[in-house]
């Protein structure tokens, strides 16, 4: 069985349409620079108020992508 070590970053990203989008967002972006993205985890949910409706929404995340070998 192989071994893998996880590097961890701390992402945000928003959307005006809904929680999975600012998810699918954050992790498109991500996936533009970070090679061997793996998982995520919502750490924080959030969103903004006005005339008594949801106008955005807001999500923190924790990345794993894989280290390349040496």
């Amino acid at each position: 069985m192989s071994e893998h070590v996880y590097k961890v970053v701390e992402l945000v990203g928003s959307s005006t349409e809904s929680i999975e989008d600012a998810i699918q967002g954050a992790i498109t972006r991500a996936s533009q620079t970070v090679r061997n993205l793996r998982w995520f985890e919502v750490l924080e949910t959030r969103g903004q108020v006005a005339d008594g409706k949801v106008q955005h929404y807001q999500v923190t995340l924790k990345v794993g992508f894989t280290m390349e070998s040496a």
